[in-house]
């Protein structure tokens, strides 16, 4: 395990134990409130989550044991208080896809993904119906779904890019009064041609219809099953989360009108 104060990157080989603690979503969900939130007890994330005490006392324990949580200073010595240890979990999706326990890990965490985007837009909406939020929100914000074709360098290029970019962003915006926090999901993920696609067309010369893009919509269904489509991690190489709670206030990436998880 690698890590420092902000990161912390899981090892498939050496964190197996820890792989399989965090994939409980009871767990996913404590770890992002104490992220998102700051410090809390057991009796304070039960009443967030809808669970007991006692379960969100013993995850929690779970949590620590793993060096995910930490104790953090008691507001009083009646119950015990808990921190997060890092802001983000980080790790290499090559290194994940070679065990039984980072495949596991990874295909559950993008599926929590993809649930908290739900999360988020419902929020969204919400807020800015209750005027939570203000009418210069609405046009930056969005998601928008596109095809390109890339190579795995670029895929990864393009990663970075957005990644660096957000970063100077995030610093740049930190001490604005406007500024709220915005769920930001980035999915790149590549599908391989169908068996079916007819080989021995592959060198005709393509129609004027024919040459523009399919628009997603117009996929069959099959070319993109639900289940294989889920948010992507800030970089391929190396992925991160930062456990987000589904209450954070929601605001989505910019929105071309092209009708993207």
């Amino acid at each position: 395990m690698d890590s420092d104060e902000h990161k912390r990157v899981l090892d498939p080989e050496r964190d197996t134990a820890a792989l399989k603690a965090l994939t409980h979503p009871l767990r996913i969900q404590l770890l992002g409130l104490l992220r998102q939130h700051g410090p809390a007890t057991a009796s304070e994330l039960a009443a967030r989550t809808g669970e007991s005490s006692a379960s969100t006392s013993y995850h929690l324990r779970v949590l620590a044991k793993y060096a995910f949580i930490a104790e953090a200073e008691h507001r009083d010595g009646r119950e015990r208080r808990w921190r997060a240890l890092h802001t983000l979990t980080s790790w290499s999706n090559e290194s994940m896809e070679a065990t039984e326990a980072g495949r596991t890990f990874v295909g559950l965490a993008r599926r929590r993904q993809i649930e908290h985007l739900e999360r988020s837009l419902a929020r969204y909406e919400a807020d800015l119906a209750a005027g939570r939020l203000g009418q210069e929100w609405v046009e930056p914000s969005g998601i928008t779904d596109l095809m390109p074709r890339l190579t795995a360098a670029s895929l990864t290029e393009l990663f970075d890019t957005v990644a660096g970019k957000l970063e100077e962003l995030t610093a740049r915006d930190a001490d604005d009064p406007r500024a709220e926090h915005v769920v930001f999901v980035a999915a790149g993920l590549p599908l391989a041609a169908p068996e079916h696609a007819a080989p021995e067309h592959a060198d005709r010369e393509p129609e004027d219809h024919e040459a523009e893009d399919r628009h997603p919509a117009d996929l069959d269904p099959a070319d993109l099953a639900p289940a294989d489509l889920a948010p992507a991690d800030p970089a391929p190489a190396d992925r991160e989360t930062a456990g987000r709670d589904p209450e954070d206030r929601a605001v989505t990436a910019h929105d071309a009108e092209d009708l993207n998880p």
